[in-house]
């Protein structure tokens, strides 16, 4: 179903990619790259991915990236890398890895800031865009929350346990999940060792946010979201949501007039971008 790829960045590091619709049978459609949250891997977009490259989904080749210290990528030994500068240019490595010189970007949260960061260090990459819970404002209430529950010194004991544990972290912010969501997040945000559930992240990515308090003040990206102002650009807004306010996202519509805004109802930070009917929204979006 998907092809697993190692490639390395420009300063060594090993790399981990999922490759859809590629090799002999690679689709004719743009290609697609998706770029996960903070802590995030390419798991988190295995059903999209699966669909937007099949037929129904517009054929298109997607690629699924796992960043620095992420997934099966390479934990880096120099933390101060752990940044979207860095990413950034991860991303640009995978993209010639994998031969795009031009692509649909969907970015979840830390992937939409990184998308901001590559409109203008490598613009002509960009083809359209899907934000998922992002924007140019980040509320610090939402990145306050995401602090607390990454570096709590809990977690599931058991892989049977992982589920409930996460539907009792999230499960509030998210009515829509089921039972079956709940599994397959899990086994998207954790990895197995010894036969246990552990976070599949270098530790060192959310110590830096420890420092985060409720007067910290955090950048806006505004300049940055009009370079976006002539290509075709959805974002998705989790019902939930404590990240991205409704504020946001209708300033965000009055810059960018052409602005797809869609709710992900029955979630919160981040949408499963595969539930809900979001995956035809996003495919039908991509089709113009």
């Amino acid at each position: 179903m998907f092809q697993p790829h190692y490639f390395h960045a420009k300063d060594g590091l090993r790399l981990y990619g999922r490759a859809y619709g590629f090799g002999a049978e690679r689709r004719a459609g743009m290609p697609i790259v998706c770029l996960p949250g903070l802590t995030r891997n390419s798991r988190d977009f295995h059903g999209l991915a699966t669909f937007l490259a099949s037929p129904a989904g517009g054929g298109h080749p997607v690629v699924t990236l796992d960043y620095r210290g992420r997934g099966q990528s390479e934990r880096d030994n120099d933390n101060g890398r752990y940044t979207i500068a860095a990413e950034a240019a991860d991303v640009i490595t995978a993209c010639a890895y994998f031969g795009i010189d031009k692509a649909i970007f969907i970015g979840t949260s830390r992937g939409g800031l990184i998308l901001h960061h590559l409109i203008v260090s490598a613009p002509a990459l960009v083809a359209r865009v899907v934000l998922n819970d992002i924007g140019p404002v980040v509320e610090i209430e939402g990145l306050l929350r995401i602090r607390d529950y990454l570096n709590a010194a809990s977690g599931p004991e058991s892989w049977a346990e992982a589920p409930m544990f996460l539907q009792r972290l999230h499960g509030e912010d998210f009515p829509l999940l089921r039972e079956q969501d709940w599994r397959d997040m899990a086994e998207a945000i954790y990895r197995d060792e010894d036969g246990l559930p552990i976070a599949d992240f270098d530790p060192a990515i959310t110590a830096q946010l420890k420092g985060l308090t409720a007067d910290t003040a955090l950048p806006e990206l505004w300049p940055q979201f009009d370079a976006f102002h002539d290509l075709p650009m959805m974002v998705v807004r989790g019902e939930h949501s404590k990240l991205l306010s409704e504020a946001t996202v209708q300033e965000m519509s009055r810059r960018h007039p052409d602005l797809v805004a869609v709710t992900a109802r029955g979630q919160g930070h981040a949408p499963h971008l595969h539930l809900g009917g979001l995956e035809a929204q996003i495919a039908a979006f991509i089709r113009g």
